[in-house]
């Protein structure tokens, strides 16, 4: 793996965690973080040919399953869509906002 998939996944990481905690101040936690690692990834954005986006999505879904996070984990059933709900541009964009893409996680995931 390389060092670009490497910051897109821990990107996305942080997102699905703010989107699947039920605790509010966990979940703000989160969001500060996906905030920091998206705006390194826009201060350096990697080449578009060097990351793929739904592997470092798969990626990413994995470190959000970790076995220590799910007690915490109540806002939706963790069944993500395999495909990445973001591009590299829409991460690397200037007008980013986390908050509406945590929303979209959860409206994304599986209830059923």
């Amino acid at each position: 793996m390389n060092a670009s998939v490497d910051k897109v996944r821990d990107a996305l990481a942080e997102l699905i965690k703010a989107a699947l905690v039920s605790d509010d101040g966990r979940s703000l936690a989160f969001r500060q973080a996906a905030a920091e690692k998206l705006a390194a990834l826009a201060a350096d954005p990697p080449q578009a040919d060097a990351v793929r986006i739904d592997g470092a999505w798969t990626l990413a879904v994995r470190a959000a399953e970790a076995p220590e996070l799910q007690p915490e984990e109540g806002q939706v059933n963790l069944t993500l869509p395999r495909a990445a709900l973001f591009s590299l541009e829409d991460l690397t964009s200037e007008g980013f906002d986390v908050d509406a893409a945590v929303e979209m996680i959860r409206k994304s995931a599986s209830t059923g």
